[in-house]
């Protein structure tokens, strides 16, 4: 399986990452200083491909980074409902286990006498 994902997806992925690389090689200018265009004081100078792939995977960081924290009650509340769930299979085994052994103490003792019983009698109750 992870052969396959790997020809189907990381491949081409590879491969337009590289076409994308070559076509886009040209040098800019990345500011980081908003009152100042001609001469900032925090500027790059990258090629255009690192911006754009850099911005990408930030993006998809953000994203998850994101996802994660609004998720978080929904995983709060599978931890506890697994917790509880956990606990009711314990009791649950500790009531079978208790009328297992109530049962066994209701139970009459088997006849002794008999291949029918001890009364001497058949199923429908005839006399042997």
């Amino acid at each position: 399986m992870r052969k396959f994902f790997t020809a189907v997806v990381i491949i081409p992925l590879g491969l337009i990452f590289i076409i994308f690389a070559v076509a886009n090689r040209h040098w800019v200018t990345v500011s980081f200083d908003p009152f100042n265009s001609v001469t900032p004081t925090v500027a790059v100078t990258l090629p255009l491909f690192v911006v754009i792939i850099a911005s990408a995977i930030l993006g998809v960081i953000a994203g998850g980074i994101g996802t994660w924290f609004k998720q978080g009650r929904w995983r709060r509340a599978a931890r506890q409902h697994e917790a509880d769930a956990r606990h009711l299979r314990a009791e649950l085994a500790d009531l079978r286990t208790a009328a297992s052994r109530d049962e066994a103490q209701r139970r009459p003792a088997p006849a002794l006498s008999g291949f029918y019983g001890a009364a001497g009698r058949d199923k429908q109750g005839a006399t042997l």
